[in-house]
Parts: structure tokens; sequence; C-alpha cells
């Protein structure tokens, strides 16, 4: 039951942040391709993340930790590659929308108790 309302909590963030940036840091056409976009990006976190994140893990050393900041973004355009609905207007603002969801997810998120 947690995961469906995390689910739900990063689905109206993608959604909210598409709807209040008026698709300027990121495109959804409804609340469904938002739904759709929050699951695949669950799966995509689980299962390219890891891998992508080790191997560019020389880089995010070197930069700091700050390459991590790029690989969200990758996943957000992975994510707006896969799902249909769901579009990426260019590198910043792509970087900039996944920062704020990554942010507004986690605080939302930890709002939830069991």
């Amino acid at each position: 039951m947690k995961f469906v309302i995390r689910l739900l909590i990063s689905a109206a963030v993608i959604f909210g942040v598409a709807y209040l940036s008026g698709g300027w840091l990121l495109s959804v056409e409804d609340f469904m391709a938002a739904f759709w976009a929050a699951l695949v990006l669950s799966v995509v976190n689980a299962v390219v993340r890891p891998i992508v994140g080790l191997l560019s893990l020389p880089i995010t050393m070197l930069t700091f930790g700050l390459f991590a900041l790029v690989l969200n973004a990758l996943m957000i355009y992975l994510v707006a590659w896969v799902v249909p609905g769901v579009g990426t207007t260019g590198f910043f603002p792509t970087l900039l929308a996944a920062i704020i969801i990554s942010i507004s997810t986690a605080v939302l998120s930890s709002a939830v108790k069991d």
C-alpha cells in the first residue's frame, strides 16, 4: 500500500511540475501520463540507475557528486522516451525538473507515515 501512495505522490509531483511550469520544464499531457511516468521512473531508478551509477562512479567522484544530478536528468529523458505523453524541453530545464521532482517527492513521501 505504501508503494501505491508513493507512486501517486510521484505522479502528482510530475504532473505538478509540468503544470506549474507551463510545459517549460517538462510536458505531460494528463495525469495518466504522469502516473505511467512515475511507474516507469520507479522501475528505471530500481534497475537502470544502479548500473549507470556504478559505471559513472569515477566521474561522480571527480565532480564531488554533482554528476548524480545529470544522472537524474538522464533518467527523466529515458522516461520521456518510453512513456507517450511525456516530453522534455532541453537539458537544463530537464535538469531543473529532475531536481524539483527529487526534492518534492522525497519531502512528500517522508510526510506519509506507515
